[in-house]
């Protein structure tokens, strides 16, 4: 439980930073000399990073959600899917805080909704008192009225604010908008670092340089952020989250269960209440921890139907075990999907109940020049093992990785008669968390909507006839609360 030693005052400030598409790898605190971060990287150097968090979803609104209710995705309904929303009963935790004296907002990306409620149900209370979609002229970034929304805020209350940038989604604005005398000169695509899985040439690294060019934007709106903080004498006891919401747009990163897709940077400041600043923690902790951490820290009840747990030990103590394993799915997102994984003792185990098809990544990121580039390599017959796997069909219905001695999981170690027993054991943790979550894979999954090869449409726009039934749906999962193991 957090004690009142480990705060300085009373219901801290919170602001939560989320990027839009952003791996954990591509800011410098992490260790990418090419990426510049440097508002970021401060906050970490005198806060603290955490290197061992992951996301429950490596898709956009999904993931959203499952931070803001504190659930798996298929414990939201018809949320564990793209564009679709939580079931009306579920709380979010920002409306808890607004309910508690917080003054509360959401500025920039939302891509969360709540589904109709049912006959003589009430709908929940609205979560926020502001929400604002962040842009100006010249600044479609989602972060141009975050200092605004500092300055004009109440000042006799204690404030929440998800700060939601739409950096670096694609396809990128942030070329045509860049303003040198603010951000800096635009990354050079020499200087980037290319992941094994994409292809080493011109136009690959120019997609990989705009893509930088966005996290430098909202790095720097991040440091806007504290400036105003630190003028107003409130940086003292806010508490400052910065993390992303699935990795980048490109082949084997956003829509997958290894680390390139669901391992996500999490970044946290706060003078008041963080022993030993600056020192990294290696605990292990999940993107459904978010909620009842905040509230915690906020002397506000969690809610019964959240299934995290606070990581706030961390703070006072940076290798506080809060849980022992992390799970993650993949679900619907432009193309027919169902995985499962469970991180554990340093391994990786992942689950595809649907390995037929290949995990090509979103259709955004088959459109982009990065996976063009690869479809040449490959037409060619010159693909690399890790570049291949992008295309893998059928994939292997299992995969079992040493993430410490093979960070990008490249070597499956499924077959490998010496971790058999280390398999054993993480099947039977995934078999658990099924059940107690009542998670399922119905035979009617929703369907491709996009082309795997181009990534043009299928349907009309909004024509829903591809969609089938969610994950969970048939074990009535939304009113499951049981978090499984942890």
């Amino acid at each position: 439980m957090f004690t009142a030693a480990l705060c300085a005052a009373d219901r801290p400030n919170m602001i939560f930073i989320i990027a839009d598409d952003v791996s954990w790898d591509d800011l410098g605190c992490y260790g990418n000399t090419a990426a510049r971060t440097p508002n970021l990287d401060k906050l970490a150097a005198h806060g603290r990073r955490f290197d061992e968090a992951y996301l429950t979803a490596s898709s956009c609104s999904p993931s959203r959600s499952s931070i803001i209710t504190g659930r798996y995705p298929h414990n939201n309904g018809r949320a564990s899917e793209l564009h679709q929303p939580i079931a009306a009963h579920i709380p979010w935790f920002p409306r808890l805080l607004r309910e508690a004296g917080y003054y509360t907002a959401l500025v920039g990306k939302h891509h969360m909704t709540s589904d109709q409620s049912a006959e003589g149900e009430k709908p929940q209370p609205e979560p926020f008192d502001l929400v604002d979609p962040g842009n100006e002229p010249g600044n479609k970034g989602g972060h141009a009225t975050w200092v605004k929304t500092l300055h004009e805020r109440p000042k006799d209350k204690p404030f929440f604010f998800w700060f939601a940038s739409l950096d670096a989604h694609r396809d990128w604005d942030g070329d045509k908008d860049w303003q040198e005398g603010l951000y800096g000169p635009k990354h050079d695509p020499a200087t980037v670092r290319v992941p094994p899985f994409l292809t080493d040439d011109a136009a690959t690294r120019q997609d990989l340089a705009s893509y930088y060019n966005e996290i430098t934007r909202l790095d720097y709106f991040v440091g806007k952020v504290v400036a105003e903080l630190e003028k107003q004498g409130a940086l003292e006891n806010t508490l400052i989250i910065m993390m992303a919401d699935n990795g980048r747009a490109f082949p084997r990163a956003k829509t997958r269960l290894h680390d390139s897709g669901m391992k996500t940077p999490f970044i946290t400041h706060w003078p008041a209440g963080i022993q030993q600043p600056g020192t990294p923690s290696q605990s292990l902790i999940s993107a459904i921890d978010v909620a009842p951490t905040l509230l915690e820290l906020a002397g506000v009840p969690v809610a019964p139907t959240m299934q995290g747990v606070s990581f706030a030990p961390v703070f006072t103590h940076p290798n506080a075990e809060v849980r022992k394993h992390a799970f993650s799915e993949h679900n619907w997102h432009d193309y027919s999907a169902h995985g499962r994984s469970v991180r554990s003792e340093g391994f990786l185990y992942i689950r595809n109940n649907r390995p037929k098809e290949p995990w090509q990544g979103p259709a955004d990121s088959v459109r982009s020049p990065s996976y063009e580039q690869l479809k040449v390599l490959r037409d060619e017959g010159k693909l690399t093992p890790a570049q291949a796997d992008v295309f893998l069909a059928p994939r292997p219905p299992e995969e079992l990785y040493r993430s410490d001695a093979d960070a990008d999981q490249l070597t499956n170690l499924a077959s490998d008669p010496n971790y058999a027993s280390v398999k054993v054991r993480l099947a039977k943790l995934l078999d658990d968390w099924t059940e107690q979550t009542g998670d399922s894979a119905p035979a009617d999954i929703s369907r491709d909507m996009f082309d795997r090869e181009t990534g043009e449409s299928l349907y009309k726009r909004k024509d829903n006839s591809y969609r089938g039934t969610p994950p969970g749906w048939d074990r009535d999962a939304s009113h499951v609360n049981a978090p499984g193991p942890r």
